[in-house]
C-alpha cells in the first residue's frame, strides 16, 4: 500500500555513513540539535507577546569535510537540555513556546521600547506617585491629630513601599524565564485569568481611566483659576465656562498623548515630577512663611455619634492610603527596561524607585505637617492645601508666586494624564492586534487616543460629582496597592510555611482586604447619610 510506512532504508546520504572504531569517542555534535534561538538564551521573555517569533530556521551550511566518527556507549546525561542554554534551558523552552504563540508584544505602547533605565524609572515613579491627592493629607490630621497622624502616615508609607518591592521582584521569574509586563498579566498568572478579572480588572481600570477623569476635572478647574489670576478681573477677555475649561485641558492632554510609547514620555514624566515637587515645596514654604492662621485649633474633630466617629476615622485613614498611588503602573514602567539573567531589570528598577520614594517622602511629610500646623481645623476638606492657599493668602503673596503654583499643578496634571492613560492605550491597541494580527497604524493610534481623551472629558462633564464617591470607589481599588501584591508573592514564590515572609504577607494581605471592606462601608455610609449633590452635566 502506498500509505504504509516502509522499514527499508532509503538511499543513504554520504554525511550519514559511519564506521565503527573502537578507539573513537562519542562526539556531541551528533546529539539532537535544538531549534536555533534568535535572542540570547538568558533573556527573559514576556508571557504572551513579542514582536516576532523567537524561533527561526536559518540556512544551515553543510560542513566541507564530514566527520566520520564511531558511536560508543557513554554515560548518559542526566538532562536532555543542551548545554548551551543551561541553567535556564527548560524554563526558556517553555517561554519560547508561549512567546511563539503571540508574537506582537513590541507593537504595544508599553513594551514597544525596552531602552529604559533607572533614571527613567525614577521620573515615571515620581510623576505617578505625587499628585493632587497628597494636598489633602492635612485633612486626615484634623481627625487623627498630631501623634496618630504621623504614625499612620509612616506606617502607610512603609506598607506601600514594601508591596512595591514585591511587585518589582515579581516582574520577572528565573524559574519560568518570563516577564510580567502588565499588572493584569501578573494577576492572571497568580490567581488565574477568571479570578483575576473578578478581583483586579475593575480596580485597575479605575486607577487608570478614573484617574484621567479626575485629572480633567482638576486640570480644568485650575486652568480657570490660573486665568483669573492672569486677568485679575480687569481685562475684557471672555470668561470661559467650566465645561469649556475642561475642553481646553482635554485638548492639550490629547495632543500630548500622541507620543508613541511609555519610554517616549520619559521627558514628560520628568517635567511632571519637577512640577509636582515644585508645587508641594512651594505650598508648605508659603504656609510656614505666612504663619499660623488666627485662632487655629488642633483639637481632633469629634462627631456627635459613635458610629459617625468611626466612619470619620476610616475616612482619615482612607485619605492617607489614597495619597500613595501608582502601584498599577510599576510593572509597566519596569517593562520598558532590558532584562537578562545576568542583568535583571529589577536591579535598576528598584534603584530608581528608592530614589523616587525618598523624594516623595520629602514632599509628603512637610506638606502634611506644615499644612496642619498653619491651618489646623480650618483646612478646607475639598482641595486641601491648594484651596487653603488660594483662599487665605491670595492677597498676601505675590500674584506671580500664586500663579506659578497653580501653573505647576496644571502641568503636573497634564503629565500624569499621559502615564495613567498609557495602560488604557495599551489595552485598546492590544484588542486590535489580537484581532487583525498586525500593529495599529499611526492614524489609528491617533484616533483611538483622541477617543479615549474625549471620552474621559464626557464623563468628567456628565458626572462632575465623581469626587463625592471617590472614597467608595477608592476602597474597591485599595487592594491593588496594599493586598494583592502580598497574595501574589505567596502564590508565586511559595515562601516557607509559618516563616517570617509567610506571616508578613498573610497578615498584610488580610489587613489590606479588611481595610478595603471598611472603607467601602464608610463610603456607602457617607453617600447614604450626607447624600450626593447630583448635578449631571453641570460642573461647577
Amino acid at each position: 500500500m502506498g500509505d504504509e510506512i516502509s522499514s527499508k532504508p532509503v538511499t543513504p546520504r554520504p554525511a550519514s555513513t559511519a564506521t565503527v572504531d573502537s578507539s573513537a569517542t562519542w562526539d556531541s555534535s551528533l546529539a539532537p540539535t535544538p531549534p536555533p534561538v534568535s535572542t540570547p538564551p538568558s533573556q527573559y521573555h514576556s508571557p504572551s507577546l513579542s514582536r516576532s517569533p523567537l524561533l527561526s530556521t536559518p540556512e544551515i551550511k553543510p560542513s566541507k569535510t564530514p566527520r566520520i566518527v564511531t558511536p560508543k556507549i557513554a554515560t548518559p546525561r542526566l538532562s536532555l537540555t543542551p548545554r548551551f542554554i543551561t541553567p535556564l534551558g527548560s524554563p526558556i523552552r517553555r517561554a519560547l513556546h508561549l512567546t511563539k504563540l503571540d508574537p506582537q508584544d513590541a507593537w504595544l505602547p508599553i513594551t514597544e521600547s525596552r531602552n529604559g533605565n533607572a533614571y527613567y524609572a525614577a521620573f515615571h515613579t515620581l510623576c505617578s506617585g505625587i499628585g493632587i491627592q497628597a494636598l489633602i493629607l492635612p485633612v486626615a490630621f484634623t481627625v487623627l491629630g498630631w501623634t496618630w497622624g504621623i504614625i499612620c502616615l509612616t506606617l502607610a508609607f512603609i506598607w506601600q513601599l514594601y508591596t512595591l518591592y514585591l511587585l518589582v521582584q515579581l516582574h520577572e521569574s528565573a524559574e519560568t524565564g518570563m516577564r510580567y509586563s502588565r499588572y493584569m498579566q501578573l494577576a492572571g498568572a497568580a490567581f488565574g485569568e477568571r479570578l483575576a478579572n473578578w478581583l483586579a480588572l475593575f480596580p485597575f481600570m479605575y486607577l487608570a481611566g478614573g484617574t484621567c477623569v479626575s485629572l480633567i476635572i482638576i486640570g480644568g478647574s485650575t486652568c480657570e483659576m490660573f486665568f483669573g489670576i492672569l486677568c485679575g478681573g480687569t481685562c475684557g477677555a471672555h470668561h470661559l465656562t467650566p465645561v469649556e475649561w475642561y475642553l481646553v485641558f482635554t485638548c492639550a492632554a490629547v495632543l500630548l498623548s500622541q507620543l508613541p510609547n511609555l519610554n517616549s514620555i520619559a521627558g514628560v514624566s520628568l517635567i511632571g515630577a519637577i512640577t509636582a515637587v515644585g508645587y508641594c515645596t512651594m505650598m508648605w514654604i508659603i504656609s510656614v512663611t505666612e504663619g499660623r492662621m488666627p485662632n487655629v485649633s488642633y483639637n481632633s474633630v469629634r462627631a456627635n455619634t459613635q458610629i459617625a466617629r468611626v466612619f470619620d476615622l476610616l475616612n482619615a485613614l482612607g485619605i492617607i492610603a489614597f495619597a500613595f498611588r501608582g502601584h498599577n503602573l510599576i510593572l509597566e514602567i519596569q517593562a520598558t527596561m532590558p532584562s537578562s539573567e545576568k542583568h535583571p531589570s529589577r536591579v535598576p528598577m528598584w534603584r530608581g524607585t528608592k530614589v523616587a520614594y525618598a523624594i516623595i517622602a520629602a514632599c509628603l511629610y512637610p506638606l502634611a505637617i506644615a499644612g496642619y500646623w498653619a491651618y489646623g481645623q480650618m483646612i478646607p476638606p475639598n482641595g486641601g492645601m491648594l484651596t487653603a492657599i488660594y483662599a487665605f493668602h491670595r492677597n498676601d503673596i505675590k500674584q506671580s508666586v500664586l500663579g506659578l503654583v497653580i501653573l505647576f499643578v496644571i502641568i503636573n496634571a497634564l503629565s500624569s494624564f499621559q502615564i495613567y492613560g498609557m495602560p488604557m492605550f495599551d489595552d485598546m491597541e492590544s484588542r486590535f492586534i489580537v484581532k487583525f494580527k498586525k500593529p495599529l497604524p499611526w492614524w489609528g493610534r491617533a484616533i483611538s487616543r483622541a477617543m479615549f481623551g474625549y471620552g474621559c472629558f464626557f464623563v468628567a462633564v456628565a458626572i462632575p460629582f465623581l469626587g463625592s464617591v471617590a472614597g467608595l470607589i477608592g476602597g474597591i481599588a485599595l487592594p491593588v496597592t496594599l493586598a494583592y501584591p502580598c497574595f501574589m508573592w505567596l502564590k508565586m514564590k511559595r515562601p516557607k510555611m509559618y516563616g517570617l515572609s509567610w506571616w508578613v504577607n498573610w497578615v498584610l494581605g488580610t489587613l489590606g482586604m479588611a481595610l478595603s471592606g471598611l472603607l467601602i462601608a464608610g463610603g456607602l455610609y457617607v453617600v447614604i447619610d450626607t447624600g450626593i449633590k447630583v448635578s449631571f452635566f453641570k460642573p461647577q
